[in-house]
């Protein structure tokens, strides 16, 4: 076997929209996360950005089952001493609606500067509305 090295610049990169409304916050980020990396694609390369763009929407609506939404906790340190902030999944859903799927989201890719360059694909947005609708991107179904 031969592996395939393709040129980022000739890759071919697509759009595609995850309506995350009642949806699992893992299935949602598991999935995302997959696309980002370019997983999917046959020409996927470990060391490569190939992956395609994803638009996440209705990032409010994202579910988590059992007792998550009050235990599980989401931690911050501002840099200073006694700075340790800790929300948990209720209050950071209602003040940064787009953030635990984004830490989700980071978390499964990897913990270098291609997982860096990779989340700057992924658009979360809170509401149902898609500003990136130029690029018609493809909605995904879970």
């Amino acid at each position: 076997m031969r592996t395939i090295f393709v040129n980022e610049k000739d890759a071919v990169r697509n759009w595609y929209v995850i309506d995350a409304a009642n949806q699992p916050l893992g299935r949602v980020a598991a999935k995302a996360a997959a696309l980002v990396r370019g997983k999917e694609k046959v020409t996927f390369t470990p060391n490569q950005e190939m992956g395609d763009y994803v638009v996440i929407i209705n990032a409010d609506k994202v579910i988590v089952t059992g007792n998550k939404e009050t235990d599980k906790i989401y931690y911050h340190h501002t840099g200073y001493v006694g700075g340790m902030k800790a929300y948990s999944f209720e209050k950071k859903l209602e003040r940064h609606p787009e953030e635990p799927l984004m830490l989700a989201i980071k978390g499964m890719l990897p913990h270098n500067r291609l997982g860096r360059k990779l989340l700057k694909n992924v658009k979360i947005n809170a509401g149902a509305d898609i500003p990136q609708a130029a690029q018609n991107p493809q909605k995904i179904e879970l």
